[in-house]
């Protein structure tokens, strides 16, 4: 498989389970349940933490090392950037989290649906970023980041953002919308995906030596959409331990996918 194909899968993987879920919307009915919300939320807030650990910070770790470096150094730094990168777009982007009752950010008028939307497509920023930078680090030609452990963080968040396509459009046809203009909102919300993907590709390949911290940059903004969204939407209300159980699989599964492939 030639460079440019392994882009195209690696990018595509993520918008086609995000896809996917949005168009579950077409196949069931009603509502999701609470307690399907909290695992499904908790199994991807495990998927991200892993891939944080495993396809980001360690890889970033042994790059620093292995270039004669200090290896917590990238590790830090760029983890702290990221974390204040998502803490600014939270700030900055209006949004309405699920289950909320006021939206964050700057105040701006837009609607409910479209604010359930933005929150999701700003969560999504750091998924593609960490996409495109481990792709980015796989066509650097290290050996650190293989192709098999480039598409197994794409794979991993193609497999969470499913579950999260579903639960973008499924509440949006509970306020009064048409299936298809749901389906549409939660395919839009996982476009950002390829598109910070791309640029992050893009930005890579133009500052190699910055590739570790980088890493770390998206391993920072994805612990901070953990931290602030995932797990606090996941333990919200009764029956929070459904949720644990989620983060629990979804981190052991990805967690494998890493290890077994990578």
């Amino acid at each position: 498989m030639s460079d440019t194909w392994k882009i195209i899968v690696g990018v595509g993987l993520p918008l086609l389970g995000t896809t996917l879920g949005a168009a579950m919307v077409f196949f069931l009915k009603g509502d999701m349940k609470a307690g399907l919300q909290k695992a499904l939320l908790g199994f991807a807030s495990g998927v991200m933490i892993a891939a944080a650990v495993w396809s980001l910070l360690i890889p970033a770790i042994e790059m620093e090392k292995a270039a004669g470096g200090i290896g917590w150094v990238p590790a830090v730094v760029g983890f702290l950037a990221g974390i204040g990168f998502l803490l600014l777009l939270d700030y900055l982007i209006p949004h309405l989290h699920l289950n909320a009752d006021s939206p964050e950010g700057r105040p701006a008028g837009l609607g409910k649906s479209l604010m359930l939307v933005l929150a999701v497509t700003l969560h999504n920023i750091p998924e593609g970023m960490a996409v495109g930078v481990v792709l980015a680090g796989m066509l650097s030609g290290g050996e650190l980041i293989t192709t098999a452990g480039a598409f197994a963080l794409a794979i991993g968040i193609a497999i969470q953002n499913f579950p999260e396509g579903a639960i973008i459009s499924m509440p949006l046809v509970g306020t009064g919308i048409s299936k298809g203009r749901a389906f549409r909102y939660g395919f839009l919300s996982g476009i950002v995906e390829p598109v910070a993907a791309l640029l992050t590709i893009a930005l890579t390949s133009l500052v190699t030596p910055v590739l570790p911290y980088i890493l770390s940059f998206a391993a920072g903004a994805m612990i901070y959409v953990v931290v602030e969204e995932l797990i606090p939407e996941a333990q919200a209300g009764a029956h929070s331990n459904i949720g644990t159980v989620g983060a629990a699989v979804g981190f052991a599964l990805m967690m494998l996918l890493d290890v077994a492939l990578g």
